[in-house]
């Protein structure tokens, strides 16, 4: 008897298996996140190396490759930011870990004042200047761009639904063009909070 493997744990036929098809889903963003975890835990044990016990050295080595494989196909699927970027890759519109450092038109002036504040905060770290009210202004800016960010998480969502909800293929190519946009914005705003974080320790 041939010791088990996601292949014969899946429906999906070839061994190079996306994400989605790994765990048997359509390509949608909407996820039911217990059915998920159950799926990942029915094809954990599957794949347990207490299976293995009696097979051959090549079948412990491919039962190891596809845990690895299914560890990071349900890490990736169970965020729903990681799940868009992941989708836009396989689709072809995303080259894997892209992020374009480009600020977005409408923050431009905002940032140019963070950017201010941060060398501003720097200067007085390093002279002993006056740190109370530059703290608070980048407390102050830090609040609103995490405000941005949790806009933008809700304008992903909405499009993540209209990718689900789309039928035609033109539909979809201006859905991800969006949620690519999406993405690169989302990951401008993160560097900047992060970095307003970071000075603020």
């Amino acid at each position: 008897m041939n010791a088990p493997s996601i292949a014969s744990a899946s429906s999906a036929g070839p061994q190079k298996r996306d994400h989605f098809s790994l765990f048997g889903l359509p390509r949608k963003l909407w996820i039911e996140m217990s059915a998920l975890e159950q799926k990942f835990l029915q094809l954990s044990w599957k794949l347990h190396p207490d299976n293995f016990v009696n097979a051959s050295p090549a079948e412990q080595e491919r039962s190891l490759k596809e845990s690895s494989q299914l560890n990071d196909a349900y890490r990736v699927l169970s965020h729903p930011v990681a799940r868009v970027e992941y989708l836009l890759e396989i689709e072809g519109t995303r080259k894997e870990g892209e992020h374009k450092q480009q600020a977005p038109p409408e923050l431009l002036e905002e940032v140019f004042e963070l950017n201010e504040s941060l060398d501003e905060l720097r200067e007085a770290k390093s002279s002993g200047g006056d740190l109370a009210t530059l703290r608070a202004r980048l407390e102050s800016a830090q609040k609103h761009f995490q405000e941005t960010l949790g806009e933008v998480d809700a304008d992903l969502q909405t499009a993540a639904k209209q990718w689900d909800a789309a039928i035609g293929d033109n539909d979809r190519k201006a859905i991800m063009v969006r949620l690519n946009e999406l993405l690169n914005r989302r990951s401008y705003i993160r560097n900047l909070v992060n970095k307003v974080e970071k000075e603020l320790l």
